[in-house]
């Protein structure tokens, strides 16, 4: 069972600032070909910044993306899980709470965002890995039992 940080690995972080124009933010998303981006004040989490922000709160709210503030169309609800949880538990966690972004906290720092498609990419291998071990023992023939 993979643990998020393991997951995680050493891939960056790119993060943005409440004061930032929703401009710069997709262009740091683009930039990175990420969904999301974690919006900081100093070393505090304040919110997150996705696709989906950028769809429901400024194109059809009919905002200019180079004069609107991340802050002012940021989601706000956070759902965060620990670098220890399994990746199983943090399926769990974004579909009970329908987000797509978790916020990764290691010792009470964030240590990145994980994605749904992240996690759904771990799931769909570790499942593939137990059929191929499944199908290897249903398969395996014992030396000393001969087919007739």
């Amino acid at each position: 069972m993979r643990s998020i940080k393991a997951i995680l690995g050493n891939r960056e972080t790119h993060t943005v600032n409440p004061s930032d124009s929703v401009l710069k933010a997709v262009q740091v998303m683009v930039a990175h070909d990420v969904g999301s981006v974690p919006v900081v004040e100093g070393d505090r989490v304040v919110g997150i910044f996705t696709e989906r922000d950028v769809m429901k709160r400024v194109v059809a709210a009919g905002l200019e993306a180079d004069f609107a503030s991340v802050g002012t169309v940021m989601s706000t609800r956070l759902v965060v899980a620990n670098s220890d949880e399994s990746y199983e538990a943090c399926l769990r966690r974004m579909q009970q709470s329908h987000v797509r972004h978790l916020i990764v906290l290691d010792e009470n720092r964030m240590s990145g965002v994980v994605s749904l498609r992240d996690l759904i990419a771990v799931d769909l291998n570790e499942k593939a890995e137990e059929l191929s071990l499944l199908n290897a023992y249903v398969h395996h023939i014992p030396g000393s039992v001969q087919p007739s």
